[in-house]
């Protein structure tokens, strides 16, 4: 459930920004896209909307295994993330291929997973060609 807060113009860009890129992101990222909206944007800022997006259930916090922490838009479903090592930005893999029975060793109990492409995307393929 989505807690009633008060709109500032600040809030307003960051949501714009995840909107808009529709991927994970990371917070210089969304402050730099974001400072083009909002020039006076700031980091703690970014930081203090980016925990109340979460708190409200509109964004979700992953770990990348490079990136570090990014933030991307709840309500996708499950699927995994592509690391473009060109660009060094993240991207959205829809659905699983994985069969967790098959995947984990007899005896262990499966709570979740993440998987993590890494390559080069298509725009930063075309470029090298």
């Amino acid at each position: 459930m989505r807690i009633l807060r008060r709109k500032t113009a600040q809030r307003v860009a960051i949501e714009k920004v995840f909107t808009e890129h529709d991927r994970p992101l990371g917070v210089d990222e969304v402050l730099a896209c974001g400072r083009k909206l909002v020039d006076s944007l700031n980091q703690a800022t970014v930081y203090r909307n980016l925990k109340m997006l979460i708190d409200d259930g509109w964004l979700k916090r992953l770990s990348h295994p490079s990136l570090g922490t990014l933030y991307e838009r709840t309500g996708k479903g499950h699927h995994h993330h592509f690391h473009c090592r060109k660009c060094n930005r993240a991207f959205e893999i829809p659905g699983c291929a994985l069969n967790e029975e098959e995947a984990a060793p007899k005896g262990y109990v499966i709570e979740d997973h993440e998987i993590y492409l890494f390559g080069i995307c298509p725009s930063c393929a075309k470029v090298t060609k």
